[in-house]
């Protein structure tokens, strides 16, 4: 079997949150922790609590680096926009409702290993809010 590849997340969410306004997105990403083989597909999701029309971006970060921008997606039937050195060889996003998005990974690479972010705007608090 080939060397495994761990993907981990973050634990906390940054948001803003006004008094007289909606209440704020949550971001809630899954699994917390996954171990792969190389060469296997990765499945990530984010539930976005409420779609608000904007995208849903996704981020890698590398221990000791900042976070790369990997691609970002909208909804159901639109294609993935993606960033410098990414592309749909290799990542692919889909939803599964207006709330749930996937990030996928077709097939893993040592290099892949690292923390991933979702991230979409928020408009009750008109601030970003990741997970």
């Amino acid at each position: 079997m080939g060397s495994k590849v761990s993907w981990h997340f973050s634990s906390c969410v940054f948001l803003h949150v006004l008094s007289d306004v909606d209440a704020a997105i949550t971001l809630n990403q899954t699994p917390p922790v996954l171990k792969v083989s190389t060469g296997q597909e990765v499945v990530l999701n984010c539930n976005i609590q409420r779609h608000d029309g904007y995208y849903v971006s996704w981020y890698k970060q590398v221990p000791g680096g900042v976070p790369q921008y990997v691609l970002r997606f909208l909804h159901r039937g639109s294609s993935p926009y993606f960033g410098t050195g990414f592309s749909s060889d290799r990542f692919d996003s889909k939803s599964t409702s207006d709330t749930d998005y996937q990030f996928l990974i077709k097939q893993a690479e040592a290099g892949d290993s690292a923390q991933y972010f979702c991230h979409t705007w928020d408009d009750s608090a008109a601030e970003a809010v990741s997970h």
